[in-house]
């Protein structure tokens, strides 16, 4: 992806109408830019897997604030998300061998009781969400979050379109997006108290 190049006249109107939420226009930018954003990812991680579950990061992402932030410079924007979720990546592998020296320093275990009980809720209002989404959305969104699988291998299991999978995931996390920031923030609230 070229930085500094700003994009063409076809991404801003695409743009405009993700920002009204536009599933075609999310899947034009999807198809134009996601091999530029998948080989971004690559060079820097040399990892198929990891390179793919960025790349779909980076257009959950774009569908979620595509439709509230302005964009002058689309590639730009791609490759800046790119960067951070790489940097987030690597920041979470090497926090994973430093648990089980974090477990070790734990104080008093019944010191964060309310916090681990609002947390459970947090958790189980989530699962309910989860499940008031359309079956195959339900499917679709836990085999891409739970099980870690890529468009590629959903559509293969379920034995469809990569882009149906993309569509019904978009879908799916539209949905969810509003009820989750909600829940989270009474979450926040009332850890708070």
């Amino acid at each position: 992806m070229h930085q500094g190049k700003v994009h063409s006249q076809e991404d801003t109107v695409l743009l405009a109408q993700l920002s009204d939420g536009s599933r075609v226009a999310f899947d034009a930018l999807y198809d134009k830019y996601f091999k530029q954003v998948y080989n971004s990812a690559y060079k820097r991680l040399n990892n198929a897997h990891h390179a793919d579950d960025i790349a779909q990061e980076v257009f959950v992402q774009l569908w979620i604030r595509g439709s509230k932030t302005p964009i002058d410079n689309l590639p730009g924007y791609l490759f800046t998300i790119v960067k951070n979720n790489i940097f987030k990546f690597l920041q979470k592998e090497s926090k994973y061998a430093e648990l089980p020296d974090m477990a070790n320093q734990t104080e008093d275990p019944l010191a964060n009781a309310d916090a681990v009980l609002l947390y459970q809720e947090f958790l189980d209002s989530f699962d309910q969400l989860i499940e008031s989404l359309s079956p195959q959305q339900r499917i679709i969104f836990k085999m891409r979050f739970e099980d870690d699988l890529s468009s590629a291998e959903i559509a293969e299991k379920l034995q469809i379109s990569p882009k149906t999978v993309r569509n019904q995931l978009g879908k799916a996390i539209s949905k969810l997006r509003g009820s989750i920031a909600l829940m989270f923030l009474l979450y926040i609230l009332s850890s708070r108290q």
